[in-house]
C-alpha cells in the first residue's frame, strides 16, 4: 500500500533525524540564539536551514547510491570510524 509505505518512511526519517539531532551542538546554539533573539525567527530559520541540509543529503545520497553500492558505503564508513578510534586512542590530547 502506497500510503502505508509513505507513512513508514516518514516515521523512520523523523525518528532518525530527531534522535540524531537531540542534544547536539546545533541544538545548544539554537537554544542560545532563541534566548537572545526572536524565537519565531529562530524557529523559521532553523526549519528552513535543516530542510535545506536534509534535502542536499537526500539528493547527494541518491546520486551516490546510483554509483556505489550500499555495502561499499557501509564498509568505508566503518573503516573511517575505526581510523578515528585508533587515532583518538594513540594520539594524546594536548588539552588533557
Amino acid at each position: 500500500d502506497g500510503k502505508g509505505e509513505a507513512l513508514r518512511v516518514l516515521s523512520q526519517a523523523f525518528a532518525l533525524t530527531f534522535l540524531a539531532e537531540w542534544g547536539d551542538r546545533s541544538q545548544i546554539a539554537t537554544i542560545a540564539l532563541a534566548a537572545a533573539k526572536d524565537p519565531y525567527g529562530v524557529v523559521a530559520g532553523g526549519v528552513v536551514g535543516h530542510a535545506m541540509c536534509t534535502g542536499l543529503a537526500v539528493v547527494g545520497g541518491r546520486m551516490l547510491a546510483a554509483r556505489i553500492s550500499e555495502k561499499h558505503v557501509a564498509v568505508c564508513g566503518g573503516l573511517i570510524f575505526l581510523g578515528f578510534a585508533v587515532y583518538s586512542f594513540l594520539v594524546e590530547d594536548p588539552q588533557a
